[in-house]
């Protein structure tokens, strides 16, 4: 089933996200669900606050860039409480997008080698050293397990150029090609 993902401005995408135990239900189905609704909005990672759950979930499949960048070349997993580990390394600029920002990309920097440890959907840990463009795309969809978008990186100066696209954003004055979910309305 394909599920609106939240746009910047909601509220749940600034929420920590809980720790999930294997009592959680129909945790299968949600997985599958965002697969359904991360591939049906073209994406190559989706976390569970932006389809307005705050819970530790990660879906991602880096397979559509593996041209570009080998590393993503059949990496399609699901992460479950996963957790991050800075390995070393120069952080490197490059531009990201976010399903819950359509239309916006700005540069970021990340560091390009990580230690990704996870479990996956039968409760079972991994650990995998990660490196180039695919630890971006797990470092991008682990920020919004801790309430963070991509544009908290940026400088203060480049939010305030794109400030009138986050405004519109918020206020719903955008289209997009799938079902979203815009923020709650202020009552005046």
């Amino acid at each position: 089933m394909k599920l609106p993902i939240y746009l910047y401005g909601h509220p749940v995408l600034r929420e920590q996200a809980k720790t999930i135990t294997p009592e959680y239900p129909e945790l299968k189905k949600l997985v599958e669900d965002m697969f359904e609704t991360m591939y049906f909005s073209e994406g190559v990672g989706l976390a569970a606050p932006q389809i307005g759950r705050a819970d530790r979930i990660v879906v991602i499949d880096a397979t559509p860039v593996a041209e570009a960048f080998p590393e993503c070349d059949g990496w399609k997993h699901a992460l479950i409480n996963p957790e991050v580990e800075v390995l070393e390394g120069d952080e490197i600029a490059r531009s990201e997008g976010c399903l819950s920002l359509p239309g916006l990309s700005e540069d970021v920097k990340r560091v390009e080698h990580i230690r990704l440890r996870w479990l996956d959907t039968d409760f079972q840990p991994h650990e995998q050293e990660i490196s180039g463009f695919l630890a971006r795309i797990v470092q991008h969809e682990c920020d919004h397990l801790k309430g963070m978008v991509y544009i908290d990186h940026v400088s203060g100066i480049r939010k305030q150029l794109i400030r009138s696209k986050l405004s519109n954003i918020v206020n719903g004055k955008i289209r997009c090609d799938y079902p979203v979910k815009f923020a709650p309305r202020k009552k005046k």
